[in-house]
């Protein structure tokens, strides 16, 4: 079973009817016995890093989501979900982030073309940069829905792949058993449902 945690944050039950489109058991939820007893976990995310964030502290689940994490279990952020599995964001300040990631989120505005809008949204190609188990049934040019302002820099290490969008931009990470899209693979089509597949496969770190 897959948890989706349920922090008030993020369109829970569209990804939850994807799990059930490939046929995998997920459920929404802010118990933190379910979240521990599930295989995988699934941190969601939009709207603002600050507010997110303290709603997660504040629920006590981000504690849960470092400890599972710790234990070697699979577990995915999605869009802003991703941006706090990093280090900090300078999302109109500073703020902490999970630190399961070395990296930092910033604003696009400034480093992208004054021509492009902001945010970045709709449809664009992937460029993949490092093998990935999240990514076996991914392809190089295959198409992910994105709505995001801000993106994920210093993080090579965990660089999976990027997107064009006047300069590199992070799309995907990925260290042992971390994981992280920026784009909202249950946005993304079929190449957004086999990246869900490919993460349900995934074996956690004893």
């Amino acid at each position: 079973m897959t948890a989706i945690i349920d922090y008030g944050v993020g369109n829970l039950f569209s990804l939850r009817s994807s799990f059930a489109a490939i046929g995998e058991d997920a459920e929404v939820t802010a118990d933190p016995e379910r979240i521990r007893s599930a295989d995988r976990v699934i941190l969601p995310g939009v709207g603002a890093f600050e507010d997110a964030a303290r709603k997660l502290r504040e629920s006590g689940l981000d504690e849960v989501v470092r400890e599972e994490a710790a234990k070697g279990k699979p577990l995915l952020g999605i869009c802003l979900g991703m941006q706090m599995l990093f280090e900090r964001s300078y999302e109109y300040g500073e703020h902490p982030g999970l630190g399961l990631l070395k990296g930092v989120i910033r604003p696009m505005a400034g480093r992208i073309p004054e021509n492009l809008k902001i945010p970045q949204m709709g449809w664009n190609d992937l460029k993949i940069k490092k093998e990935s188990p999240l990514l076996k049934y991914t392809r190089e040019g295959d198409y992910v829905y994105f709505v995001h302002s801000f993106s994920a820099v210093e993080c090579e290490e965990s660089l999976l792949a990027t997107v064009e969008y006047g300069e590199e931009i992070t799309a995907c990470v990925g260290k042992d058993n971390v994981f992280g899209c920026q784009f909202h693979p249950e946005k993304s089509s079929n190449t957004g449902l086999q990246i869900l597949r490919a993460f349900c496969e995934t074996e956690g770190i004893a």
